[in-house]
């Protein structure tokens, strides 16, 4: 049974490092207030993947820059999480398509899943209209045109998909980081670049 209030679930996982990007939920839980009615909790959730308490929320988010290896009790939450209607949004804070997140993440998904569960959206994807409209697809990080990682701009986003829904979003545009500062500094800028994590929340809810 799902809580009520918008909670920002953290998945915390035995490999690796999950513990990236720690004022990001803060911004976009700011960015849920301002812009939307959905009542959230301020404050986020870290939950284990591997206990029972990451049934309680329907949006969770997994991130990190190192080896991603599920054990066997995280692999079957995970499986059993998606599978119930539950959503993962992954980012790869190493925005890099052949760095260790990314392989060892998309073997783990390629092993519960099958080879081709994990697949490009189209940028017209409802995801990029769910509350504000992002006519090229998914926005570009600043960590993108910065070169690092593996120098490309990536134009797509990658899910998985269960009954015709993105149950996983896969990023390696290392959207964690770009939104990992204090929400009171989003005066400064020209455009709200939180913008597409309220997209992905209220997807989510919907």
């Amino acid at each position: 049974m799902f809580a009520s209030r918008f909670t920002f679930a953290r998945l915390r996982y035995r490999s690796g490092d999950w513990d990236t990007d720690q004022r990001m939920p803060s911004n976009i839980l700011n960015s849920l207030v301002e812009y939307t009615t959905v009542p959230v909790n301020l404050d986020e959730k870290v939950v284990d993947l591997g206990g029972n308490e990451l049934f309680l929320y329907p949006f969770t988010y997994l991130s990190g820059h190192k080896l991603v290896q599920f054990d066997n009790q995280e692999k079957a939450n995970f499986k059993k999480y998606i599978q119930n209607g539950g959503f993962v949004f992954v980012d790869d804070c190493n925005h890099d398509i052949d760095g260790l997140f990314a392989k060892s993440f998309e073997a783990q998904m390629s092993a519960l899943f099958g080879p081709s569960a994990l697949k490009k959206i189209p940028n017209n994807h409802e995801i990029y209209s769910s509350f504000f409209k992002f006519e090229k697809g998914p926005p570009t990080t600043s960590f993108e045109l910065n070169g690092w990682g593996d120098d490309l701009v990536h134009d797509y986003l990658k899910a998985i998909e269960i009954n015709g829904r993105i149950a996983v979003l896969y990023s390696n545009k290392d959207y964690g980081c770009e939104w990992d500062y204090d929400f009171r500094n989003k005066r400064f800028l020209a455009e709200d670049n939180t913008k597409f994590g309220v997209n992905i929340v209220m997807y989510a809810l919907s």
